[in-house]
């Protein structure tokens, strides 16, 4: 009776503990993933030039703290009251600062930017871009910043004199704004030379590209709003590179050598400053050329190198300089199936791969040891990894973050220490300070699981095999009353395009909080990265060209079949989510896979590649008259007549990504075939759904699916 009874005390106290644990609500879910929840972190964590200190801010970015690596605790060094006291400022945040030199900062508030001493606490206003100025960029060395209003270019230097760069008064004309639709990682369009001698910048003529109309309804009566958007197979940008002396006021162009229409792409700046790098990439994608050019002129100097390829070549960073008193830089290449380190001189001869990595570089983070040494993030021994290595000019490599997880570094000036900030599975965020071997000097953090006393289930990561042999990892969310001999019903969300990696080796494995708010509802949460995802080499990410949505779907199956061989599926109850990319495959699967899945959520959905822009489009599809055949297998329209579950389709007003035209054209083809299914609009919103809108629209999704999937 004892043993009993001394059973049923604890089976009482776990009731009891599992009865304390706080619900977590959707709202909590959607808004508090980055705010209440977030990992503990060292926030804008910054090495000051030339020491082994370092700055970070405090959670609200209004106090600014100070450490050392010999030092046991940090100091406060500085609020933000203190520092518009002394610049006469009235900056909210420290929000983007850095250092100028070891005792002077630059702050701004977007259009203000000035120069703080720490020592003194002393400053003054050092530029001013004005209201209506956009795309900024700082440098540092003259005090001058650079800006765009409307389609032209402008400088404002030190004393406050405003300079015109360009003057167009066709607004088909466009200067310093990103170019090919942000395309080829290009998310600037004014680039400073290292010294400050001279600005390069994009120049793109849109005369070519027809115009989309979105609506804005907050103006009585409502007013168009024209944009320049290219879609596959029509007219595109016709680029140009300007380079502007600051010294002479003149302005040089560089055009593509190739079509006009080719991509001049990944610009930049040689460290002697008198040449510019550009790789120029054909329209069709499959042949880019690395060119070199002379400042002062613009004239052509060389073609470095070229690459070609019968699918696709995507440069996607620009050259890197280990050294700043030489022009020999590193490209990084997926030439041998994984982007590795190629290290070139500047007349174009290769001195050295550095790397032979059958595994993904993603980008290059500086070089250390005067040069000698070039750090970069790569995934490393698990796809899922986030990871950084040294390797030498002679390819020697080590691997400095030894733990497995997602990996974040800031190394300082000299090269000796680094900040390692990285999570895994298990880990919900360490902090530490390393020498440049790897060695823990110091831990500054180790995070509390902030969750503990929330209650939601448990991720499960796993492995299953695609049609040709590749592992796909997978990601499985249960509720936290998990009962194995139960039957639950699965929410697959996909997103599956290029580039995305849906599955880290990080806290919460990828996912997203409001997935383990829905697995509490009673759900099994399922993700699968398929073939054509990202960080796994162009063998497996380059299957879907000319067929989207095909190999995909094959995966995302597998995924399927792997969730009826569990005992606790209820496979008669599959629901179907994503947006965007993910929205075209959430559609897909509903039309495609019409048995399967009862009930489907689609966001911005691509509902037919025609409708979507050149420089995403055709790299994987080609133009529509060269792959009618792809195009047309691609299209949801073709099968529309194939639904027989519920579906709900969601997109922004003014999605000027995936523009309106995808949903509306679907909706057409639907009422055509006198299919009913719902839809949902959100007004003025773009391509994401953002802001407090945003519990709204997981409420709308997640109601959607659990009232359809009963």
């Amino acid at each position: 009776m004892n043993k009993y009874f001394g059973l049923f005390v604890c089976l009482i106290a776990g009731t009891f503990s599992f009865a304390q644990k706080k619900q977590l609500t959707l709202s909590d879910a959607v808004l508090q993933q980055n705010r209440a929840f977030r990992d503990e972190q060292f926030n804008a964590f910054t090495w000051i030039p030339g020491t082994d200190s370092y700055v970070y801010l405090s959670n609200n970015y209004q106090v600014m703290y100070q450490g050392s690596v010999k030092k046991t605790e940090p100091e406060q060094i500085l609020t933000i009251q203190a520092a518009n006291t002394a610049l006469g400022a009235q900056l909210y945040s420290f929000y983007g600062f850095s250092f100028r030199n070891a005792d002077e900062l630059l702050l701004t508030d977007g259009n203000n930017y000035y120069n703080l001493n720490l020592k003194t606490k002393t400053g003054s206003k050092l530029a001013s871009v004005p209201e209506e100025g956009a795309n900024a960029e700082f440098e540092t060395t003259s005090g001058s910043a650079a800006y765009t209003v409307e389609n032209n270019l402008w400088i404002v230097d030190s004393k406050g004199e405003k300079i015109a760069v360009t003057k167009n008064t066709d607004k088909n004309i466009v200067s310093g704004q990103t170019y090919a639709r942000s395309e080829f990682g290009i998310t600037d369009g004014i680039f400073w030379s290292g010294k400050g001698g001279y600005l390069a910048f994009y120049q793109k003529d849109e005369t070519n590209v027809k115009e989309y109309p979105l609506v804005d309804i907050t103006k009585v009566p409502a007013e168009l709003m024209n944009i320049k958007y290219p879609m596959a197979g029509q007219g595109s940008e016709q680029p140009k590179v300007g380079i502007y002396s600051v010294s002479d006021g003149k302005t040089v162009f560089i055009t593509p050598k190739g079509a006009k229409d080719s991509y001049l792409t990944n610009l930049s700046w040689t460290p002697d400053e008198n040449f510019v790098l550009v790789a120029e990439v054909n329209r069709e994608q499959n042949h880019m050329w690395l060119n070199q050019y002379e400042a002062k002129t613009g004239n052509f100097i060389r073609t470095i190198l070229e690459e070609q390829n019968d699918k696709w070549t995507e440069p996607e960073h620009p050259a890197f300089f280990p050294l700043t008193n030489s022009n020999n830089f590193i490209w990084i290449s997926e030439r041998d199936g994984f982007n590795n380190l190629y290290y070139y001189s500047i007349d174009g001869k290769l001195i050295k791969q550095l790397t032979a990595n059958k595994f993904v570089t993603k980008e290059i983070l500086q070089s250390i040891n005067k040069g000698k040494e070039v750090v970069f993030a790569a995934t490393g021994t698990s796809a899922l990894n986030t990871l950084y290595y040294a390797v030498d000019m002679n390819g020697k490599q080590r691997c400095l973050t030894l733990e497995e997880g997602t990996h974040s570094i800031a190394i300082n000036e000299m090269g000796t220490y680094f900040l390692d900030s990285y999570s895994s599975h298990a880990v919900p965020g360490k902090v530490e300070l390393k020498t440049i071997a790897g060695k823990i000097t110091k831990t500054l953090l180790t995070a509390k699981n902030k969750l503990a006393e929330i209650a939601i289930g448990a991720s499960d990561i796993g492995k299953i095999k695609a049609d040709d042999g590749s592992v796909l990892y997978t990601r499985l969310i249960k509720p936290s009353n998990f009962d194995p001999n139960k039957k639950y019903p699965v929410m697959v969300y996909v997103y599956g395009g290029p580039h995305a990696q849906m599955i880290t080796n990080s806290w919460l494995d990828g996912a997203n909080l409001w997935m383990y708010w829905m697995a509490e509802q009673g759900y099994l949460v399922f993700t699968l990265d398929n073939r054509g995802s990202g960080e796994r080499g162009f063998a497996f990410e380059s299957q879907i060209h000319r067929q989207l949505g095909t190999v995909e779907i094959k995966d995302q199956m597998k995924g399927i079949d792997y969730l009826k061989s569990l005992a606790y599926v209820d496979s008669s109850r599959f629901a179907v989510h994503g947006w965007s990319f993910g929205g075209f495959m959430t559609t897909s699967l509903m039309l495609k896979q019409a048995e399967t899945f009862k009930v489907g959520v689609a966001g911005g959905p691509v509902t037919d590649w025609k409708y979507y822009e050149i420089m995403y489009g055709e790299r994987y599809m080609d133009r529509p008259e060269e792959n009618q055949k792809g195009y047309e297998e691609a299209s949801l329209f073709t099968h529309a007549n194939k639904l027989k579950g519920d579906l709900l389709l969601i997109h922004g007003t003014v999605d000027d990504v995936v523009v309106p035209q995808h949903n509306d054209a679907l909706l057409k083809r639907f009422i055509e075939l006198g299919i009913q299914i719902d839809f949902f609009h959100y007004p003025m919103h773009k391509h994401n759904v953002i802001g407090k809108d945003r519990v709204h629209l997981m409420q709308k999704v997640l109601d959607y699916i659990i009232e359809h999937n009963k």
